[in-house]
């Protein structure tokens, strides 16, 4: 799907009745260390959807926590505070069942429209932290809650866009080369998984 009929399909879905776009936002207990990557997408995804954006400033306890904002089409922001997920030295991926269609143009934005993210995440096996999705194509994309990262042996790449994922905080922050993966590859790379709130860390491909 192109550039102008991906807006044309984000605005016609833009009104839709509680929408909302969120940004998760890491809190270091003094600042919000990624905010302008977090603004600079919440503005972009306003701008697809037609919505207003006003500037934000974050704000948060004097210890490190979770902020999560929430923005809808009236230009209302809600602001929560919760604690950070506990940290794991490594995660142990599968893959999910359901997969993504790479021309999606709601995978342009990070919004409420999360479902088959979070039936997957409710759906977890036991014995496993994420599960990656595959497009149409066969191509990795992304997992529930974080950005897929792999090396062959030539420098940390990530799946492009056009595979259908979210443009990520952290992957914007990392500015890493984009690359195909397939899901045959997966047992053959060193992979990583990760997200602005929890950073990046290792990952076990277990199938």
């Amino acid at each position: 799907m192109g550039g102008g009929a991906v807006e044309g399909a984000l605005r016609e879905g833009g009104g839709e009745p509680g929408l909302r776009l969120i940004e998760t936002v890491l809190w270091d207990g003094r600042a919000a260390p990624r905010w302008p990557l977090h603004q600079a997408r919440l503005r972009r995804s306003a701008e697809l959807l037609g919505w207003s954006c006003p500037d934000l400033v974050p704000a948060g306890p004097d210890h490190p926590a979770r902020v999560r904002l929430t923005l809808d089409r009236n230009g209302a922001v809600d602001w929560t505070v919760a604690p950070l997920p506990p940290a794991r030295a490594e995660w142990r991926v599968g893959l999910a069942k359901e997969r993504l269609a790479s021309g999606d143009p709601w995978l342009r934005v990070k919004s409420t429209r999360r479902e088959v993210y979070d039936r997957a995440r409710a759906a977890l096996p036991e014995g496993l932290d994420e599960v990656l999705f595959l497009n149409e194509r066969g191509e990795v994309c992304e997992g529930t809650i974080t950005t897929v990262f792999f090396d062959r042996g030539q420098g940390l790449r990530t799946p492009p866009l056009s595979s259908g994922v979210l443009p990520g905080v952290l992957r914007a922050e990392l500015g890493c080369p984009e690359e195909v993966l397939l899901a045959a590859d997966l047992p053959k790379v060193r992979l990583w998984v990760g997200n602005a709130l929890r950073g990046l860390f290792p990952a076990v491909w277990v199938g």
